[in-house]
């Protein structure tokens, strides 16, 4: 499983062509050859950059789903709606698909943030925005989603 850590920012220049900082382009270099999907997220404004193993492995969990339950069906659609294969350029650039940019509503400044194994890519507006706003209930959140799990069997996490 992939395992990407931090928060960086670049820019995104006219044509949609993003530089990754080195940082996170040494993260990434392992997985360079095989590519990457770039998708829409599905909660959030922003896009999701997948290595190209963790897609697969996601793509196996969603082949599962019954395609003649129109539910899963329906789901299957929109989930894979706008889906592109990219790579990086010789300079080092990601090229972000015009169609993705205006859902993500990218124009300039631009915030990548790992999300474990997965990379989302924002607006740095929009980012700052979701940030600020899921601030105040996170504590919450963190307990709801995080609060029962026990990492050993000394009940230590």
């Amino acid at each position: 499983m992939v395992n990407i850590i931090g928060t960086y920012e670049g820019k995104a220049d006219a044509k949609g062509r993003l530089v990754l900082s080195a940082a996170l382009k040494k993260q990434l270099s392992p997985m360079l050859q095989d590519g990457f999907v770039l998708k829409r997220s599905v909660f959030q404004p922003c896009l999701e950059l997948y290595p190209m193993s963790e897609w697969n492995v996601l793509m196996g969990q969603v082949n599962k789903l019954n395609r003649f339950v129109k539910k899963n069906n329906d789901f299957i659609r929109r989930f894979t709606a706008g889906v592109k294969i990219v790579e990086l350029d010789a300079s080092g650039r990601l090229l972000i698909p015009k169609d993705l940019q205006v859902f993500a509503k990218i124009t300039k400044n631009v915030v990548l943030s790992s999300a474990v194994n997965i990379i989302e890519i924002w607006d740095k507006e929009n980012y700052e925005k979701a940030i600020e706003d899921a601030s105040n209930e996170f504590a919450d959140l963190a307990e709801d989603v995080m609060g029962n799990i026990i990492s050993d069997e000394n009940g230590v996490s």
